[in-house]
């Protein structure tokens, strides 16, 4: 004879997937893919938190745009070959030498004002506050334009992110164009390894992250979520076809930090609606955080 299953085991055996389910939402990927639907965009993630030593990813080996991401990583391998004293912050460059290329509101300002030379310490300053692209090129020019670029990544182990042209073509974005192009994972795993880890001396890595937590360019994005006790060091990017791109490290207090890397492509919204989403994404992180 069958036993009757009391009415209250029976309730919860049918609300325990439910409750494991939304312990399980991860309010990061579910932001990810509002955005991926609402922009009807290509989207990809990467994201390290050093914390708790997870790691997340949403299409993260697909690739996209570097746009000015790129730059961050320039200003790495010029650093580089500081620490190597193969070139120093402090050499002076004819700005003269250089197409003054379009957005770039540093080097107008100090051609504007009949100031000809600049520092390559100036340029890296520039390219990663206001995102100078003139002062990009010349930083490109010291490395080895973008082949001394690539090289560097390949030296740091990015077998994937690459470089092949100067600014501003560098921006094209052509859906499917392998050429400047990268991946989250590739780029954020770089990103802790040039910012966390080993590539730079003690001073290069300080000098590196004091341009970045600088950057005025990027208030729309990751910064709009960020409470105040909060800091962060950030290159984002933006091009042809819808392109917008962010990496950076994200500092909570009292807590190990957070890598992350997140690229969009191939949409028809405007740079508004991008940059919201993005803050959104931010919130997000935020969000994952205050739940640990």
């Amino acid at each position: 004879m069958l036993r009757r299953i009391p009415e209250l085991v029976i309730s919860a055996i049918l609300v325990w997937p439910l409750c494991q389910g939304y312990a399980k939402a991860d309010p990061i990927l579910d932001s990810i893919k509002s955005i991926e639907q609402e922009l009807n965009a290509r989207v990809g993630f990467y994201k390290h938190d050093l914390h708790t030593r997870e790691k997340t990813a949403y299409q993260a080996d697909y690739k996209f745009a570097l746009s000015s991401t790129f730059k961050l990583f320039a200003c790495g391998a010029l650093l580089t070959l500081v620490d190597k004293g193969e070139s120093s912050l402090a050499e002076l460059v004819d700005i003269r030498d250089f197409q003054i290329e379009p957005y770039s509101p540093a080097i107008n300002e100090y051609v504007s004002t009949e100031r000809f030379h600049v520092t390559l310490g100036e340029a890296c300053g520039m390219m990663l506050s206001v995102s100078d692209n003139t002062a990009a090129n010349i930083v490109l020019a010291e490395i080895g334009g973008p082949k001394g670029f690539t090289a560097f990544m390949r030296s740091i182990g990015d077998g994937v992110t690459r470089l092949d042209r100067w600014e501003t073509e560098l921006n094209e974005a052509l859906p499917g164009d392998p050429r400047d192009t990268t991946t989250p994972r590739a780029i954020g795993e770089s990103l802790e390894s040039l910012l966390l880890g080993d590539v730079l001396t003690e001073s290069s890595r300080a000098d590196l992250r004091l341009w970045l937590s600088r950057n005025r360019v990027a208030d729309d994005l990751f910064r709009a979520a960020l409470p105040s006790s909060w800091s962060i060091e950030d290159r984002t990017g933006a091009g042809g076809h819808g392109s917008r791109a962010i990496v950076a490290i994200v500092y909570p207090p009292q807590r190990k930090p957070i890598v992350a890397a997140f690229f969009m492509g191939d949409t028809t919204a405007d740079l508004a609606r991008r940059n919201g989403a993005i803050a959104r994404l931010g919130e997000a992180i935020v969000e994952s955080v205050a739940s640990d």
